[in-house]
């Protein structure tokens, strides 16, 4: 479904992704991870049309490499933010409107917007300045605003930060919803590893823009390069 190839990302001499290739399959809830710094962002701006880049990447089966970002989300793709990007002085119902008017294909959908509302979890906060929302509600909120976009992969960066224990059960609890009743594909940066190791099918794990491993979680994690690299000895005893 979407295929990176040997792609290379260099801010002057700071190479911050090096040849990087894996592939994302349908259905797939797939996770990236890897140390501060590592090159995940940069990877979600490579893919979403914010940088150009060496290498290539492709889009069920289409060439999307060098598209700008309007292009690249009406073709199918959304993502997230670490940090909330909201309109504060908008509802929610206007801020998720906003999303399908410039972002979906087919236009604006008012019925299904307003069903996003609630799926997400934000019903009763429907006519709500969103600069009020607390952080759990602002992800919600981009998260509804770019399902609003009617995508095929949603790209989620870091939506469990800033969280405590009960938010990040209802955020994994809306992620498996999105995946399982939407049917939309997941890509997902966390820091989280339980997180990673209960949502995903399959998880890379990148250092300084290179590519460590790639397999299923519990391959992974167990990975002396992944465990030197970044989980670290203490991880690695309390499995």
């Amino acid at each position: 479904m979407l295929k990176a190839k040997n792609v290379t990302k260099k801010f002057g001499e700071l190479v911050a992704v090096n040849n990087l290739s894996f592939e994302v399959k349908k259905g797939q809830v797939y996770g990236i991870a890897g140390p501060n710094g590592a090159g995940k962002s940069t990877v979600y701006n490579l893919i979403t049309g914010n940088y150009s880049y060496e290498g290539k990447i492709e889009f069920n089966g289409q060439d999307i490499t060098g598209l700008p970002p309007h292009s690249i989300a009406k073709a199918g793709i959304a993502r997230t933010f670490q940090i909330p990007e909201i309109f504060p002085s908008l509802t929610v119902q206007k801020s998720i409107r906003l999303g399908s008017r410039f972002g979906a294909r087919g236009g604006l959908d008012l019925e299904h917007t307003d069903e996003l509302i609630g799926f997400v979890g934000l019903k009763e906060e429907r006519f709500q300045k969103t600069g009020l929302l607390n952080l759990l509600g602002k992800k919600k909120l981009m998260i509804g605003a770019a399902l609003a976009t009617k995508p095929e992969i949603l790209m989620l960066d870091e939506p469990m930060a800033g969280s405590n224990a009960n938010e990040i059960i209802s955020m994994m609890e809306l992620i498996k919803n999105i995946n399982q009743e939407l049917g939309i594909t997941i890509i997902i940066i966390e820091h989280f590893m339980k997180v990673l190791t209960e949502l995903t099918e399959t998880l890379l794990i990148i250092e300084s823009g290179t590519r460590i491993c790639c397999d299923k979680p519990e391959i992974v994690t167990s990975d002396p390069r992944v465990i030197e690299s970044y989980l670290g000895d203490a991880y690695a005893e309390s499995k």
